[in-house]
């Protein structure tokens, strides 16, 4: 990215101005760069905003170097949140009552973007320093929230969707499942014909990096025709993390 080197800031927003921007950065991503659309979408005011925003924080990675330019941001909703709304927003897509019934203390993790301009640099880990400083602070116990490929052919996605059934398979106590109507298998290959470079390279790197941290998913896959994209619920245990990686949950290593 030319220009000077980015100084980047991490803080939950506080005021409406600071949402906008977010949801503003939603639209680049999700309406503009990736098809999406959905009621929530106000083209005139290029933002894209549901009604769970009132009820979730929202984490910003903000660029100082740049007037305070949003880099990426993370929505975030504990349990106080569903209750006010009725529901998670993933609720819509998949059952949670695994998560539901474990009596643990639950958050979950959505609208997770990044402008195109930091992508590939540091900026989505010092996102994920935030976020773990959040975890931190909540003492959330389970982290879950859906992510996506794009694209609504889930013929051209078996690949990677059976990789992630075969491989990264939440437990019995984790396994949350993928609603009706829109609900569609994961496992659309045996595991002997899975091509696992290929299935590698088609998993997006959001997928990739929850899966490195210990993270599953859940059993089948939602399309989500409103955002042309098919969509898995990833699961993570903070007491399962694995010992590499869970230091980025601890608050040594944020410090």
């Amino acid at each position: 990215m030319p220009g000077p080197e980015p100084e980047f800031e991490l803080r939950i927003a506080r005021s409406r101005d600071e949402i906008e921007a977010a949801q503003r950065l939603r639209y680049e991503v999700f309406v503009e760069e990736l098809g999406g659309t959905g009621a929530g979408v106000d083209h005139g005011a290029r933002l894209e905003t549901d009604d769970f925003d009132g009820a979730a924080q929202h984490l910003l990675l903000l660029d100082r170097s740049r007037g305070g330019r949003v880099a990426g941001v993370y929505r975030l909703m504990d349990e106080s949140g569903a209750d006010r709304m009725g529901r998670f927003y993933t609720e819509a897509e998949y059952d949670l009552t695994p998560l539901r019934a474990g009596g643990r203390r639950l958050l979950e993790l959505g609208r997770s973007c990044l402008h195109p301009d930091y992508r590939g640099g540091t900026a989505m880990f010092h996102l994920w320093t935030g976020l773990a400083e959040h975890v931190a602070r909540s003492g959330a116990e389970v982290l879950f929230g859906t992510a996506s490929f794009h694209g609504t052919d889930t013929e051209a996605l078996r690949q990677p969707l059976s990789f992630l059934h075969h491989h990264h398979l939440a437990p019995p106590d984790l396994r949350v499942t993928a609603k009706p109507p829109e609900a569609v298998p994961l496992d659309l290959l045996p595991r002997d014909r899975v091509d696992r470079r290929a299935a590698l390279l088609a998993i997006p790197a959001l997928i990739k990096a929850y899966l490195r941290l210990g993270g599953f998913v859940g059993q089948g896959a939602w399309v989500d025709r409103a955002f042309n994209t098919v969509d898995v619920c990833l699961v993570m245990d903070t007491a399962r993390l694995n010992a590499r990686t869970s230091r980025i949950y601890s608050r040594e290593a944020i410090g």
